[in-house]
């Protein structure tokens, strides 16, 4: 299989990419670990645009530089054809030091299943009767 990487956007400039590695495919999320473009802290980077854009964090930890947003209306996820990922809600999370993540929560089917479709047969594979 080859592995799709899709950039990230913010206010349309492209901060980093991310692999969407995971998914809860029956709920139509999918999220991945972010590789940062030219930021060397994911927390200060999103701690700065947050405030100065009253975008509400869901946590805040200083002390560990840990951060979680609650949606980012400027932030896109887009595909090798430049097709947008649209879902209900997207967050980032993560903490310096360590990794930073992007979910994007409430895909749509049929897009889901066309764009994610070893998501949707991994968790249809563990139904499967072992034989």
């Amino acid at each position: 299989m080859t592995i799709k990487r899709y950039n990230i956007l913010l206010d349309d400039k492209i901060i980093g990419t991310t692999e969407f590695e995971k998914a809860d495919a029956p709920m139509g999320v999918v999220f991945g670990q972010i590789q940062f473009n030219n930021i060397i802290s994911g927390y200060d980077f999103f701690k700065k645009y947050c405030l100065e854009n009253n975008i509400e964090l869901a946590d805040d930890y200083p002390e560990d530089k840990l951060i979680s947003t609650r949606t980012i209306d400027n932030l896109k996820v887009i595909n090798e054809n430049g097709v947008e990922i649209k879902g209900l809600g997207n967050q980032i999370s993560g903490m310096d030091g360590d990794e930073f993540e992007i979910t994007i929560e409430g895909v749509a089917y049929p897009f889901f299943e066309d764009e994610f479709p070893h998501h949707v047969k991994e968790y249809n594979d563990q139904f499967k009767e072992s034989e």
